[in-house]
Formats: C-alpha cells, sequence, structure tokens
C-alpha cells in the first residue's frame, strides 16, 4: 500500500495529504507525553494482570503443580489474538476517516473493550473463562496499542524520534512499575487489583484522546482496492525491504530475551531465592528495572538522534544478555543470591532503557510505506508480542524439562547476544 497524491493541474507538484506527508514539524512536549500516557495505561493493565493478577489466578486455578502450565496457556491464548489485532487494527485505522483522525477512535474502542474483558478475567474460575477474559482484554488493549503506535510515525519527524521514542519507551517502563506496584498493594485481593488497572488504563488515555494532533484522512486520499490487496498487504517482503526485516527479527530477539528473564520471575523468587515476601521482591526488582530503564531511554534515544542508531541498539542488546546470565548464577551467592539479583535488575534496566527508545527510532526509519504506517508498525508489533508466547513455551520448557531456572537465563542470554549481532545487517540507517 502506499500514498496517493491528490489530483493537482497539470505542470504542478501533487499535493500530499497531511495525514499521509512525511512530518516535518517538531512535536510539543505535551503531545509526546500524552502518547507515553497511553503506554503508561496500556502496559500497567497488561503488566499487572500476566505478571501479578493471573499468576494468583492460575495457582488457584490449578493448583501448585500447574500453576506454571496454566498462566502459559492463558498468555498464549492472549498473545495469539494480540498478534492477529495489532495490524489488523493497524491496517484499518490508515484507513480510517473520522473528524477526529485516525486514530483516536481505535484508542477509544480498545479502551472500552479492555474493560469489559478485563472485568471478566477478574472473575475468572476455570481455564477457559480466564483464556477468554485474557484474549479479549488482548484485542482491546493492543488496539490500543497500535493506533498510538502508529501516531509516532505520523507526526514526529526523523530527527526528533529518538527523543519521542525514549519517552514513549519511559511510559512502558512506568506501565510496568504501576503494574507491579499494584500486584504488591492489594495483598492477594485480585477484584481489587483489576479495577486499579482498568482506572488506570482509562484515565491515561484521556489526554490523548482529547488533544490528539491527529490530521483527518480525506476520503479518496488513499485508494479503494480490493479485500484481496488488503490480505496481502500484511506480507512485507524480506527481500524487497530486507531492513525492515532485520529489524524486526532484531526486536523478536530482544522482545524473547527480555521476556524470559521476567515471566517467571514471581515463581523464581518463591521457588529458588526462597524470598519471604516474593510479590515485594517483585516490585524491588521491577523499581529498580524501571528506574534503570527510565534512566537511559530518553537520554540514549535523543543521543541516537545525533550519532546514529546501530551502536546503542547493539549495546544495550549486550547488556541484556549480561543481566540474564546474572541472574542465572544468582543461586550461587548464597545469603546474597537477591542483591545478585538485584544488579542483575539495574543492568537490564539499562540496557533495556537504552535498546526500547533508540530501537523504536529505527524502526520508524525501515518503515515500507508512508501510506500504510499503522499496519507496518503493527506488524513490528508482532515481534514484541510473539516473544510472549516463545517466552512462556520456552520457560515452562527450560523449568520443567530442561534443568531449571539456570537454563532459563543461559538461554535468555545467547538469545539477546544473537539479537545484538542482527542489527548489524540493517545498512540504511547508521
Amino acid at each position: 500500500m502506499s500514498a496517493d497524491h491528490t489530483a493537482s493541474p497539470a505542470g504542478e507538484v501533487p499535493e500530499v495529504p497531511e495525514a499521509l506527508a512525511e512530518p516535518t514539524e517538531r512535536v510539543r512536549w505535551r503531545w509526546t507525553a500524552s502518547v507515553a500516557l497511553v503506554s503508561v495505561g496500556i502496559n500497567t493493565a497488561i503488566f499487572a494482570t500476566l505478571n501479578q493478577l493471573m499468576p494468583l489466578q492460575s495457582a488457584a486455578i490449578g493448583g501448585e503443580d500447574s500453576k506454571e502450565s496454566v498462566l502459559s496457556l492463558a498468555g498464549t491464548v492472549g498473545v495469539l489474538v494480540a498478534m492477529l489485532i495489532n495490524p489488523l487494527v493497524g491496517a484499518l485505522s490508515d484507513r480510517t476517516h473520522s473528524r477526529w483522525g485516525r486514530r483516536v477512535p481505535w484508542i477509544v474502542a480498545g479502551a472500552v473493550l479492555a474493560t469489559g474483558f478485563l472485568l471478566l478475567t477478574a472473575g475468572s474460575t476455570s481455564i477457559g473463562m480466564l483464556c477468554l477474559g485474557w484474549a479479549g482484554a488482548q484485542a482491546g488493549l493492543n488496539a490500543m496499542s497500535a493506533a498510538i503506535t502508529a501516531a509516532v510515525p505520523d507526526r514526529a519527524p526523523v530527527e526528533q524520534r529518538g527523543l519521542v521514542g525514549g519517552l514513549v519507551a519511559t511510559g512502558i517502563t512506568l506501565g510496568i512499575l504501576v503494574g507491579s506496584a499494584i500486584g504488591m498493594f492489594i495483598n492477594g485481593a485480585v477484584w481489587l487489583g483489576y479495577l486499579m488497572a482498568i482506572v488506570v488504563m482509562l484515565v491515561c488515555a484521556v489526554p490523548y484522546v482529547l488533544r490528539p494532533n491527529d490530521p483527518v484522512l480525506r476520503r479518496g486520499a488513499l485508494p479503494r482496492g480490493s479485500l484481496r490487496e488488503f490480505l496481502a498487504g500484511f506480507w512485507v517482503s524480506p527481500r524487497k525491504h530486507p531492513d525492515f526485516a532485520w529489524a524486526w527479527l532484531g526486536r523478536l530477539l530482544m522482545m524473547t530475551a527480555t521476556q524470559l528473564t521476567i515471566v517467571y520471575l514471581l515463581f523464581y523468587l518463591t521457588d529458588v531465592l526462597k524470598h519471604p515476601n516474593p510479590a515485594a521482591g517483585v516490585f524491588v526488582l521491577t523499581a529498580i528495572y524501571a528506574f534503570g530503564t527510565l534512566l537511559c531511554a530518553a537520554v540514549a534515544g535523543a543521543i541516537s538522534d545525533r550519532t546514529g542508531r546501530r551502536p546503542l541498539v547493539a549495546l544495550s542488546s549486550g547488556l541484556i544478555a549480561a543481566a540474564a546470565l546474572l541472574m542465572a548464577c544468582a543461586p550461587l551467592f548464597g545469603g546474597a543470591q537477591f542483591t545478585a539479583a538485584i544488579i542483575a535488575a539495574a543492568i537490564l534496566g539499562l540496557g533495556n532503557g537504552a535498546y526500547l527508545g533508540v530501537d523504536f527510532a529505527l524502526l520508524t526509519q525501515v518503515l515500507p510505506s508512508s501510506g500504510a504506517r499503522g499496519k507496518d508498525m503493527g506488524i513490528i508489533n508482532i515481534a514484541a508480542s510473539l516473544p510472549q508466547i516463545f517466552a512462556l513455551g520456552l520457560a515452562f520448557l527450560a523449568v520443567t524439562k530442561l534443568g531449571g531456572y539456570t537454563t532459563l537465563f543461559v538461554m535468555a542470554g545467547v538469545i539477546g547476544i544473537l539479537g545484538a549481532l542482527s542489527v548489524y545487517r540493517i545498512k540504511s540507517v547508521r
């Protein structure tokens, strides 16, 4: 899909609609903050549910012997839905004609859908109900994510995307931190946790919805096309767009490494490190991880605007791998094992912060078409969703069949190193 220029008299340069043009005007901090806030809300709901609330429900539904399998099943179903919804909503939002712009209607619809299904998830008493609730919630949350992610290349110029991407990454991290805090605050009261997550998600969406800076797409600005052409647009040829393919693979590998490090964190503190208060331990590690991410994300993004993206992406990938390997060694430190985990969390935060901001900016520079930013960013977001399946499956396999948590974290480290190497295959971005 490509942008279609409006008709113009002979001899004149066709006018590109504002909604499809490459942005040149610098965005203001209020707009960037509103985009970051939407990310805070989305990730609060996701992290509070997947890493704090659903583990408690999984233990109640499946018992101690089956809690990992229940959580893995529900999480996998949700991610499959996320992988479908993100590019689909992105593509539909590319073609949305409304007085509020292309992205806002999908953010509002996603928030409403997520609210309803999060309430269903909260009341789940069986595996089937848990899977259904989380699948619907993921559909709503990923509709929001697809729309707000596409807003960045819509409005932010290339020379500002490192900074904007870094600030958006801080929104993701703050959401993870708030989600972890909810898990510690509720003291096992699952319903209260879901209600808090829903409130945060809705409140954080309000500033962007009220002042979106989202240009209206005129009817006829894009060719109508057939359903077959619409569906064919979801395939981006690696041969025609190799940089896009390598960037996609790099994000897939790095997000898998990160997810492997945190997916069973509550169980790791409980069963391996024997932490006396695992929920509080998760909050401490998450807070340190979040601080490291917040410290690095915007700074690294701004530096990459001036010096280039690839070296910083590779360095941050190496830090993530080092953090995973330190987590593997933490049980060897005896009485200092939780201290080792804290150091690993700090390294993971620094690496993740630098990675998220810089890689996001890099990805926006290798999109194949200005007329399909939402669809292409949705495809990129699959590389962030798919690792949740990989992580849940690989973590279950490593912990139950391949030697336990040491194998899990070594696996994460190796995958992180591969992610660091893949970025140097990208040629069009320095």
